[in-house]
């Protein structure tokens, strides 16, 4: 698979991602304990003993996954920003998906209270982003209340999680739920702000969640309810990314989904980005030309057939949403067009549903 294309921006995707089962787990270290000498020190056996020991210790109500690959340039500006945040009960699991050289503590300048906020992990081999975010999601300790997911190189708002977490706790515990925002772009210094992720005005939704993601993963919350139903929605499925993948299931679920329409984070543009802005007519053309060559056909292919191994999960609305939408893509163009206008599934803007039209009438969606 060559390049995926979202709404707020486009991610190289060098193919589907399986989601590992949990003995495949990153084992996570305390900051104190971890060190980048050889790999003898670092074996993932000695790494598995002290696990349960890190997560019975956790305390925190937040954990925010960190998905880092080849990294250094930019983390130190990262983890500030998450320490920093002005709520404080958090703890961060840095998961290194086999970057060589690997994650270094060197030059950070972190305090002693910084480092006791941090566990790290290093996994044997690169198993990719969607699957590292998905499995260490698995690995951490159920105390924690909300779980987060960030990138390697953003700057986020000192008020990201306050802001979350107040949206989240609007709404019952048990019910699934999951934040996301926009993003203000920044550039590699993140001194200068570039503009904003786009607007969306229209209601978050399964029939939505079907064709296009809102919210990048650098910005979600979830609560436990959302993180436990993801879990359960992930066991021996493939699917395309970790955040379009969680839009999906709790909206599918019935669950509640908050977008914010204010910025959260920094979003740093640089010569590395594994997942860029997409705010410009180039990016719009290149989603058309994705689109074109089958790209969307393929990845709902994937994702398809991961929600309806998991068809149980999701309310008897939306199986019927997926019916149709399943169906629509298995058949004539008359038919097609009928049972995707029944299905109701839409984008957020004006020329994402042309697009989407467009998609329908040459059977590329």
């Amino acid at each position: 698979m060559s390049v995926v294309l979202r709404d707020g921006a486009a991610a190289h995707i060098p193919n589907s991602a399986r989601v590992l089962r949990a003995f495949h787990d990153c084992a996570f270290l305390p900051a104190h304990g971890y060190f980048c000498g050889d790999d003898s020190n670092t074996h993932n056996g000695s790494w598995l003993a002290e696990t349960s020991q890190v997560a019975r210790s956790a305390r925190s109500s937040v954990a925010v996954i960190l998905g880092y690959f080849d990294g250094q340039s930019f983390i130190g500006e990262q983890l500030q920003s998450i320490i920093g945040q002005t709520h404080s009960a958090l703890h961060i699991y840095l998961c290194d998906d086999k970057s060589e050289p690997r994650f270094s503590f060197d030059g950070l300048r972190l305090d002693q209270n910084s480092l006791a906020k941090i566990s790290v992990g290093v996994r044997p081999h690169n198993i990719g982003f969607t699957n590292n975010f998905l499995n260490a999601l698995a690995s951490i300790s159920d105390e924690f209340e909300y779980f987060a997911f960030s990138d390697q190189d953003d700057v986020w708002h000192e008020d990201k999680l306050e802001k979350a977490i107040a949206a989240l706790e609007n709404g019952p515990s048990e019910q699934p739920a999951l934040y996301c925002a926009r993003t203000e772009i920044a550039d590699a210094t993140c001194e200068h702000t570039l503009g904003y992720s786009p607007l969306f005005n229209k209601p978050p939704s399964f029939a939505n969640a079907l064709v296009q993601n809102i919210g990048g993963g650098n910005t979600m919350v979830l609560n436990r309810a959302a993180r436990d139903l993801i879990l359960v929605a992930t066991q021996d499925v493939t699917v395309v990314s970790h955040d379009w993948w969680c839009y999906q299931v709790v909206t599918g679920a019935g669950g509640h989904v908050i977008y914010d329409s204010e910025p959260c984070l920094k979003y740093r543009q640089h010569g590395h980005n594994l997942v860029g802005a997409n705010t410009s007519w180039r990016a719009s053309l290149l989603r058309i030309r994705g689109l074109l060559r089958g790209s969307s056909h393929e990845w709902n292919d994937i994702n398809l057939a991961a929600l309806s191994a998991h068809r149980h999960l999701l309310t008897n609305s939306n199986q019927r949403v997926l019916d149709d939408f399943v169906e629509a893509r298995q058949s004539t163009l008359i038919k097609r067009l009928f049972l995707f206008k029944r299905s109701g599934v839409y984008r957020q803007t004006l020329f994402g549903n042309l697009g989407l039209l467009l998609g329908v009438i040459l059977n590329k969606v």
